[in-house]
């Protein structure tokens, strides 16, 4: 048997033996690729709030009813991909006050006591 047979041979009866699938991380929030995304009920329930871009003061009907977050940014080198939620509105002069919750690429909460209703804006930054 060739090298190359035997190395199709030994990778084929790895997948075999985990199964015959190979693991892929599934997502428990349903938020679109690229994008930011909060509920207003915990575990991802509720009217989903998306958005791709800074939001320096969210619609009325999520402002303080944030209680789950989800970060499907994209990464990449020298990409803003972390999100950074603020407490308040961001209007000159306000910076957006206290940090209520910070995302890195990836990341999903289904619920955090702490960050519980207390949104009101979020911004894309370079790390938390």
């Amino acid at each position: 048997m060739t090298r190359r047979k035997r190395l199709v041979a030994l990778l084929t009866a790895a997948l075999f033996a985990t199964g015959g699938v190979l693991a892929v991380p599934a997502s428990a929030a349903p938020c679109p690729s690229g994008s930011f995304c909060v509920w207003p009920d915990a575990g991802f329930n509720g009217s989903v709030f998306a958005s791709s871009g800074d939001d320096e003061w969210w619609e009325s009907w999520i402002a303080d009813n944030d209680s789950s977050w989800a970060n499907h940014g994209i990464s990449g080198p020298g990409v803003k991909d972390h999100v950074v939620v603020y407490e308040s509105a961001i209007q000159f002069p306000s910076d957006g006050g206290e940090r209520t919750i910070c995302l890195a690429p990836g990341q999903e909460v289904s619920s955090n006591a702490n960050a519980n209703d207390r949104g009101d804006a979020h911004v894309w930054a370079m790390q938390c």
